[in-house]
């Protein structure tokens, strides 16, 4: 049966058509190649090697046999080197779930820099809300989720990589446009675009939660899911919002963003990941990730 040692042997030898020289190279004596290039040609029946007292060449099915031989040892060469860089987690795929709004910027940049630290890992990206991310790493169906809230939950690993302000949106013709800062107390009563409950209960309940603490009754004209959508009503002059401050990335003309003068709320996000998940790439992908988010502090 042909080895791929037979083949390494073969391919010096056709390489230098000399047994002797071949045999250095290989860090063997002559008489031991002899027999492995015989074993070969035995193995495939057919002559490879012309062999005389003085000169050494390739037969035309030799000719034709080192092409493939190289082929072959170079494929092996690259299948182990790929087995080593995905057991060492530097080679891969993962799938990751992202909040609409990271997907602005922060993903985004996240992937650029992966793409240079970690070229051979590949990324899916699944875009959902929180909750279905926590299902999901429950469910080993995502490797990593970027999530605004964390649940305690004892196969979990957390971090926080960013906490961004939230800002007043508004359009230009609005009666605050202009202003540097707002008061919570100048919403009171005003046309407000707001998150849904449901799609949206991180901000919805951060932003009720500061409305009930100062006392302050907007008027909720209209409850949507998505950041891009609430800014969509707001350019309209459908009324205010408020929203994190990476929904400026969106660059949607007509609109303006001012803070609070009297509050600081705050858009957490998390990396989370499943603790007994065996994915080689996944150590590779959190330290770099985690790296990335604290130099960018």
């Amino acid at each position: 049966m042909m080895e791929l040692h037979h083949l390494r042997c073969f391919v010096i030898v056709a390489e230098e058509l000399h047994f002797g020289r071949a045999a250095k190279r290989l860090f063997m004596t002559q008489p031991p190649l002899s027999r492995q290039i015989q074993m070969l040609e035995r193995s495939l029946g057919v002559t490879l090697l012309e062999r005389s007292n003085r000169h050494v060449r390739l037969t035309i099915a030799g000719q034709h046999f080192l092409r493939d031989a190289r082929h072959v040892l170079a494929y092996t060469e690259q299948a182990g080197t790929a087995a080593r860089r995905l057991a060492r987690g530097e080679a891969g795929q993962l799938l990751l779930g992202f909040t609409a709004v990271s997907g602005y910027q922060l993903i985004p940049g996240l992937l650029r820099h992966a793409g240079s630290r970690l070229p051979d890992v590949g990324f899916e990206l699944h875009e959902m809300v929180s909750g279905a991310q926590t299902e999901a790493l429950d469910a080993s169906m995502i490797d990593v989720g970027f999530v605004r809230r964390v649940s305690p939950h004892p196969g979990f690993s957390s971090e926080l990589i960013c906490s961004e302000p939230m800002l007043v949106a508004m359009s230009n013709g609005h009666p605050l446009a202009g202003k540097t800062s707002i008061a919570v107390a100048d919403l009171d009563q005003q046309a407000f675009v707001m998150y849904s409950p449901n799609e949206g209960r991180y901000f919805y309940d951060c932003i009720v939660g500061m409305f009930a603490m100062a006392g302050v009754s907007p008027r909720y004209l209209h409850h949507l899911g998505q950041t891009h959508s609430i800014l969509g009503l707001v350019r309209a002059g459908m009324g205010l919002a408020i929203v994190p401050a990476a929904a400026r990335e969106l660059y949607l003309g007509h609109l303006q963003f001012c803070s609070l003068a009297d509050a600081e709320p705050r858009a957490e996000l998390y990396m989370v990941s499943r603790n007994d998940n065996d994915n080689p790439a996944l150590p590779s992908f959190l330290a770099m990730a985690s790296e990335y988010f604290n130099a960018a502090d």
